[in-house]
């Protein structure tokens, strides 16, 4: 184990494991897509080293929410579940976020069906098949669809949140028409999305998405988010994404 602990910028930390996968961007922008609401359960699909809970509870506490919110971090491989409590329980958040052992495939066994406000999840971009066979087991897993598939997201997400309850999932545009047939199938209506580009000039190479479940058609598309500005300078809004 090649251990770092990396300071998230809020008043709070998150351990990981450099020999397995370290969270970027996409988990940070998803921490920064839903709104939080008073009194929600939030759930967080293959959390991995837990960053979308620690950033949310840091919403929270600015906003004021936190003792009024509960967050659960699901995660099915043991080093990554071992360091996210670890770092819950050093940040002093475990009475705010629960890390549980398990597999998003039996999440429907796992926890009551509508049990929960909001459902995050960055799943693996790449269906199975399309990782480097020689790539760490773990690495791989983060990646790639070897453990669960985008259906086995959606669908958990369809029957563990309440009716009204929102989805958030980042994702790559090439399989925006799957995702949205997945979340049409198991009643998740989107209804926000945004695209994000690494320039102005370039294509985007990733989406948010927002459902509601239960909700009226009507997909509202935000402006392009954009990453970089010259040379490798990130724009202000992702500044200002990354100060809170």
């Amino acid at each position: 184990m090649s251990l770092r602990r990396d300071d998230l910028m809020n008043g709070l930390y998150i351990w990981q494991d450099t020999e397995l996968f370290c969270f970027g961007i996409d988990a940070v922008l998803l921490a920064h897509y839903p709104v939080l609401r008073r009194g929600d359960r939030v759930l967080d699909l293959g959390t991995g080293f837990a960053p979308i809970p620690l950033i949310l509870s840091a919403e929270a506490e600015k906003r004021k929410l936190l003792s009024q919110i509960h967050i659960t971090g699901l995660e099915i491989q043991e080093r990554p579940v071992h360091l996210a409590r670890r770092s819950v329980a050093e940040n002093g958040l475990a009475d705010r976020i629960e890390i549980v052992k398990g597999d998003i495939k039996e999440a429907g066994s796992l926890f009551a069906p509508a049990s929960f406000s909001l459902i995050t999840c960055n799943p693996p971009y790449l269906p199975e098949g399309s990782g480097l066979l020689s790539e760490q087991h773990e690495r791989a897993v983060a990646r790639t669809e070897l453990l669960c598939s985008l259906e086995d997201v959606v669908r958990a997400a369809g029957r563990l949140l309440k009716m009204s309850g929102r989805f958030a999932v980042i994702h790559r545009p090439e399989r925006l028409p799957e995702l949205f047939m997945l979340m049409k199938e198991y009643a998740l209506e989107p209804k926000r999305m945004r695209l994000v580009c690494p320039r102005a000039s370039e294509a985007p190479t990733m989406v948010l998405v927002e459902g509601v479940r239960g909700g009226r058609p009507s997909l509202k598309v935000g402006p392009s988010l954009v990453v970089y500005g010259e040379g490798q300078e990130y724009t202000q809004e992702i500044r200002e994404i990354y100060s809170r």
